[in-house]
């Protein structure tokens, strides 16, 4: 329930967003509250102890250990309380659910491009079905950008060569406004979409349909995994999936930790496998040479997206 709803606010679409602006409102009120109790003692105690004539003396002290104490625990105990929510929030907000559908989102000066599991795309429009939670798996080709759903009360930046995840759980059906909230170039204000909630059937009629919205891509919706498994065998087959190859075997180990040269260990995710593609040499793994190339240029951020999900396929399927 939104304690704390303000008629200005953007509507709350999910129940992190009823959270949020809960704590909002939690952080306003005692903002306030202090405020005007702090003014009002002031403007009370400048009237009553004002000097009356200078041969006044204030009077001597008194223990005030019980003030001492309420002051200190009172404040203690409110702001201890906004830790600890807000702690919650922020790990909610990036522990997504084991079932939540996997989205990829990648960012362009100006657009946003979606990928749904089965290889369908969408530009500026995203359709989600209700009552299931949603994964965002993101990246930019150019610069910083940032996906915001304010009826969500979620935001997480968008950043070349790397990946960042946003989850959300859509609780109604309805369209939702989507922006980047990151200045990114002289048209940053048209990179703006939508977001449609729609019945979990509408949405699998949306994904078997052959048209892709009104701003969809031109471009053929294959499924990632089979796009992923024929860049894999055509690049990366030869040094990687086997005993003796030139690289580690990673080829059903996405989610493992992989030992580095440096003694170090690091767990094979998204940003991993791109970033080993893009820079190979920033993490040798342990017992290999540093003999792989770089990739950059030769293999697209589409690309890239597809071997990261064919390899995270391939790694379930044998769990």
């Amino acid at each position: 329930m939104n304690l704390f709803a303000v008629k200005t606010s953007p509507v709350a679409a999910s129940d992190y967003a009823d959270e949020w602006q809960n704590l909002w409102g939690y952080l306003i009120g005692v903002s306030v509250f202090f405020t005007v109790a702090i003014c009002a003692v002031i403007v009370f105690f400048a009237i009553k102890y004002r000097r009356r004539s200078d041969a006044d003396r204030p009077e001597a002290t008194k223990d005030g250990k019980l003030l001492e104490i309420l002051g200190s625990v009172i404040p203690f105990v409110l702001v201890m309380i906004m830790f600890f929510w807000g702690a919650k929030l922020y790990f909610d907000a990036r522990m997504p659910p084991k079932d939540a559908i996997e989205i990829l989102v990648t960012g362009k000066q100006w657009m946003w491009k979606m990928q749904h599991p089965n290889g369908k795309r969408e530009i500026n429009d995203l359709h989600v079905p209700v009552g299931v939670p949603i994964r965002l798996t993101m990246t930019s080709e150019d610069v910083i950008h940032s996906f915001y759903l304010p009826d969500f009360r979620k935001k997480m930046d968008v950043v070349p060569g790397k990946y960042t995840q946003m989850w959300f759980h859509p609780r109604e059906e309805g369209q939702y406004h989507l922006f980047c909230a990151e200045y990114c170039g002289s048209e940053h204000a048209l990179m703006v979409g939508r977001l449609h909630v729609v019945s979990p059937a509408k949405y699998e009629e949306f994904l078997s349909s052959g048209g892709r919205g009104a701003m969809a891509e031109a471009a053929a919706s294959d499924d990632p995994v089979v796009a992923g498994k024929a860049v894999w065998e055509a690049n990366c087959v030869v040094c990687h999936s086997g005993p003796g190859g030139i690289g580690p075997n990673i080829h059903k180990a996405f989610g493992t930790m992989r030992e580095l040269e440096t003694g170090e260990s690091i767990l094979m995710d998204e940003a991993y496998v791109r970033n080993s593609i893009i820079n190979p040499n920033d993490d040798i793994a342990k017992g290999y040479p540093a003999a792989m190339t770089s990739f950059k240029g030769q293999l697209s951020s589409t690309q890239i997206n597809q071997v990261i999900a064919y390899l995270k396929s391939v790694s379930e399927a044998d769990q």
